[in-house]
């Protein structure tokens, strides 16, 4: 939290000034984005909603929604630019891609709840009814990721901010449409939201999953109809490990009892273990070719992350240990390597060399990640230990969370 408050709270503009290099250090004005943007409000409204939260943590998110709201919000189409300009003013790029418009509903959602603010509240509301009005694909399941600023689709063969043409769907994309209606259903118990996520449910725990191989993959066609070739048969652990905790939690959402997805849920993190979990070090990779061991031997932070929440999570579902010694050595991991004890913050990227590089904070980079990680993760081995078997959780391993 030391990193990003109140350092990084645009006091002149508003929202937040998220352009620092390795050392954490402000490189100046830069665009704001919306998936940082919303991320960050994510994360200091569920840490004002914590146990560890305080009064200024609640003025930070909502500084940051005021941003969202004022600024990133179109207020002609409905629905948020991709990013504004440093001072918010001209929309630098105003195009819809469905990934930002889910963090803006995720972070509206948390800011709301943990506010209890009705505007928000309201606006969330409106922002889902956008959604559903021009994004929901009347003839497949799932949603249309790319639209122009007037919502209307894409010409074929345009570059959308992910980098494809805007015929495809995206598993990642649609992995945080279905964490961002969960806390939307979590808000408004709306039975429009539980009819929504138990689709993306499908789409996550089965659509995306290529069969045979145990594992998902991120390119499909609008049908879920997987694009295949060496470039498109690959896996990211990060996003396998990150699906499994977020079925969870939307399988709570929903009503849907958790044994229902735990066959899944281990076939997913057993695969990135056997073949993205570096068994010396410790760590995760983040890609690899199918059944073979990862090719791409970086050492991202929010995979890093995104396993820590996983391993805990399945370890309070099943009670299985290999689960809490996943965790505790992903967090060994962490505190040795991937944290920047020095400068502050998780280091972005950490070579197969050992070497650290990358922004500490930029357009894909804020404290939604790793924040969330350790929040979610102090508050469960809180909840752990005051069960009857803490035979797993030593006080200590929270204690290097602490």
């Amino acid at each position: 939290v030391c990193f990003w408050y109140p350092a990084t709270i645009d006091t002149e503009y508003g929202g937040y000034l998220l352009n620092h290099d390795k050392h954490g250090v402000w490189k100046g004005p830069a665009d704001k984005y919306v998936v940082t943007q919303a991320r960050t409000v994510w994360f200091f409204a569920r840490l004002a909603r914590s146990p560890y939260g305080r009064l200024e943590h609640h003025e930070a998110a909502r500084r940051g929604y005021e941003f969202l709201r004022d600024n990133l919000w179109d207020k002609e189409f409905g629905g948020f630019f991709w990013a504004a300009d440093h001072t918010g003013a001209v929309p630098e790029k105003p195009d819809k891609h469905l990934y930002g418009q889910a963090f803006g509903l995720y972070a509206l959602s948390e800011y709301a709840r943990a506010a209890k603010d009705t505007e928000a509240e309201e606006l969330a509301r409106s922002h889902f009814e956008i959604l559903e009005d021009h994004a929901h694909d009347p003839d497949h399941p799932g949603y249309r990721e790319s639209f122009a600023r007037d919502w209307s689709v894409l010409p074929d063969g345009a570059v959308n901010y992910m980098g494809v043409t805007p015929e495809l769907k995206l598993m990642n994309t649609h992995l945080h449409l279905m964490e961002a209606v969960t806390a939307y259903l979590r808000l408004t118990r709306e039975p429009a939201a539980r009819e929504r996520l138990v689709e993306l449910i499908q789409i996550q725990g089965k659509a995306v999953v290529r069969m045979g191989v145990g594992a998902c993959t991120d390119k499909f066609k609008r049908n879920w109809i997987p694009l295949r070739g060496s470039e498109y048969d690959r896996v990211s652990y990060g996003h396998d490990i990150e699906n499994a905790w977020l079925l969870l939690e939307a399988c709570d959402a929903a009503g849907i009892m958790k044994a229902s997805i735990e066959k899944l849920c281990r076939a997913l993190i057993e695969y990135s273990l056997r073949y993205g979990y570096d068994m010396k070090r410790g760590g995760f990779y983040d890609s690899g070719r199918f059944d073979k061991p990862a090719d791409r031997r970086l050492k991202v932070w929010w995979v890093q992350a995104e396993c820590m929440v996983s391993a805990l999570q399945m370890y309070a579902l099943t009670k299985d240990p290999s689960y809490f010694t996943m965790f505790a050595g992903t967090v060994s991991w962490i505190v040795d390597h991937q944290a920047d004890w020095e400068n502050g913050e998780w280091h972005h990227v950490i070579s197969e060399e050992g070497e650290p590089y990358g922004p500490k904070a930029g357009p894909w980079k804020a404290p939604y990640h790793n924040g969330r990680a350790v929040l979610e993760c102090l508050e469960l081995l809180e909840h752990l230990q005051r069960t009857p078997d803490r035979s797993h959780t030593p006080v200590g391993l929270r204690q290097r969370l602490d």
